[in-house]
C-alpha cells in the first residue's frame, strides 16, 4: 500500500475512533456525569458539536489542504477521496455488523 493510501486509512480510522469515543460518551453521559443541568447541557452539546466538526474536519481535510497548497493538487484530491472511501467502507462494515447483531 502506498504512503497516500496508508495516510488516508490512518485519518479515516482516527475519525472513526473519535466518533466512537464521542458516541460512547453521549450514550453513557448521564451515568458518567449525572443528571444534566438544563442550562448547561445544550451549551455543552453545541460546543461538543463544533469541536467535533473541527477535529473530524482536520482529520479528513487537513493534510489534503496542506498538500493542495504545496502544489500537490492531484495527490491532495486523491488523498481526500481515499479518506472518504475508507470512511465509507468503515460505515458499511458497521452497518453490516449492526444488522448481523440484530438477527
Amino acid at each position: 500500500m502506498d504512503k497516500l493510501k496508508q495516510r488516508s486509512l490512518l485519518n479515516a480510522l482516527g475519525t472513526a475512533a473519535y466518533v466512537a469515543i464521542i458516541a460512547t460518551l453521549l450514550q453513557n453521559g448521564e451515568r458518567i456525569f449525572g443528571e444534566p443541568n438544563s442550562m448547561v447541557a445544550p451549551i455543552a452539546f453545541l460546543l461538543l458539536f463544533v469541536m467535533s466538526a473541527s477535529i473530524t474536519g482536520g482529520l479528513v481535510l487537513g493534510k489534503p489542504i496542506l498538500m493542495y497548497m504545496d502544489g500537490q493538487k492531484k495527490e491532495a484530491v486523491q488523498m481526500f477521496l481515499y479518506t472518504l472511501g475508507w470512511l465509507a467502507l468503515v460505515t458499511v462494515i458497521l452497518f453490516a455488523a449492526a444488522l448481523g447483531f440484530r438477527n
